[in-house]
């Protein structure tokens, strides 16, 4: 099963998930102060002051909202993406319909303003998608500053999109209201050259449509841009860190064409919250899975929210032989070379329930035996603890399994005396 954008919010619709905010709001502020107080809750915003085109945000904040959009369940999204990231299919080119073009004036769309430090209106669902003739398209996320009616000011990190500017393909387009595939691909890190529009179509199909001379993924809202050469400051905006990033000159892009669905709805994202985690972090479990399980018994993977959906990550094995714990670890940073801290636990410890996870660090770790420590170790640019121009940090791997040689009965909690249903005890 595949959803487009919209479809996606009325299946969640149907099954009672969105919430509806009626009351009129506005995009300074306000809209975003919502989504935080209702994080990890799909929201439409009807009555947006000022704007006739409703705002939606918080789609997928959560794992389940992700795996509706995806058709699967909860535990089969790791063996999916997996799947897709070594199975990418080449999606179909079909006729855009139900589009129109409209006047080029971002004032006209209801982009948000998150925080007072912010440093102007940002787009923060965009995805980019660059076209090179010999590496083909490339989507990814990056983050747009509003500065005029037809620029905006984006981060760009040296990666592909970076490469491709290189390469002098300075026209790209940039989409607003995205498939869950497309949205969760273009959070994967793949070799240049590897479109991860081919990943997204082998999560879900994925068909393109050719709209201002590029091809691109069905969007509620598509813009034709380019970088001609200025630059401007971008920033402070908040990180998935949840901490400001430092102001940074950076490349302006022209908008030159904007094309929309009928009757569009805006994504926001909002920076540094649960469906910020979500699409960042989940996108690399497949990643660690697949490296640790070349060295142990994998059993399951999460890169967890409280450790900003980058910076940490829990590995559960089932541990064979006394280094398979260790083992893990050097793996795991294989996995994912931004990752600070990864915690590696027993099979029967439940590694989406950090409780869980600390009463291991408490009754099966020594800090003098069970610790990788990686000093100065190239880490994440988002970690603001680390040397922000080396990108040097010191990275630590947690063996919390149960220690070699000792009866592993003497680490587990005992199961319930009886079997029995409380409900019979209470009126």
């Amino acid at each position: 099963m595949f959803m487009e954008f919209r479809e996606f919010f009325d299946a969640l619709e149907k099954k009672g998930m969105i919430t509806r905010i009626k009351k009129e709001v506005g995009t300074k502020y306000e809209i975003s102060t919502i989504m935080k107080k209702l994080d990890g809750k799909p929201l439409l915003f009807e009555n947006v002051k000022g704007f006739d085109i409703p705002v939606i945000a918080n789609i997928c904040s959560t794992r389940e909202l992700v795996a509706v959009g995806l058709g699967i369940k909860e535990d089969e999204i790791i063996k999916k993406l997996s799947g897709a990231i070594e199975n990418p299919k080449e999606p179909e080119v079909v006729k855009a319909e139900e589009y129109e073009e409209r006047e080029v004036d971002l004032s006209k769309f209801p982009i948000l303003t998150y925080y007072p430090f912010d440093g102007g209106p940002y787009i923060a669902s965009g995805i980019v998608i660059a076209n090179d003739k010999e590496l083909g398209l490339n989507a990814s996320y990056q983050r747009a500053m509003i500065t005029g009616k037809d620029k905006f000011v984006m981060r760009i990190l040296e990666r592909d999109f970076h490469t491709f500017l290189e390469r002098g393909d300075n026209e790209f387009a940039f989409c607003i209201g995205n498939s869950i595939p497309v949205m969760l691909a273009a959070a994967i890190s793949t070799k240049t050259g590897n479109s991860e529009l081919n990943i997204a179509n082998s999560l879900g199909e994925t068909k393109l449509v050719e709209l201002g001379g590029h091809k691109v993924p069905q969007a509620e809202i598509i813009m034709i841009a380019a970088m001609e050469g200025e630059e401007a400051d971008e920033g402070p905006f908040l990180d998935l860190t949840e901490t400001p990033d430092i102001v940074r000159k950076q490349k302006v892009a022209r908008v030159k064409k904007i094309f929309v669905r009928k009757d569009p709805v805006f994504h926001a994202l909002l920076p540094g919250g649960l469906e910020h985690k979500v699409l960042m972090g989940m996108p690399r479990e497949p990643t660690i899975f697949k490296e640790v399980s070349k060295v142990c018994d994998v059993k399951d993977v999460l890169v967890t929210p409280g450790g900003c959906s980058w910076l940490h990550g829990a590995v559960s094995i089932r541990k064979k032989n006394p280094d398979d714990g260790k083992k893990a670890i050097e793996a795991a940073f294989q996995g994912h070379k931004s990752m600070k801290h990864v915690f590696v636990v027993d099979e029967d410890i439940d590694i989406h329930d950090p409780n869980e996870i600390e009463w291991a660090f408490a009754t099966r770790f020594q800090g003098d035996k069970d610790m990788v420590i990686k000093p100065r170790e190239k880490g994440s640019s988002l970690d603001p603890s680390s040397n922000l121009e080396t990108r040097e940090t010191c990275k630590i791997g947690f063996d919390l399994t149960i220690p070699a040689g000792k009866d592993p009965k003497d680490f587990k909690k005992p199961k319930l005396p009886m079997e029995l249903k409380v409900e019979d005890y209470l009126e």
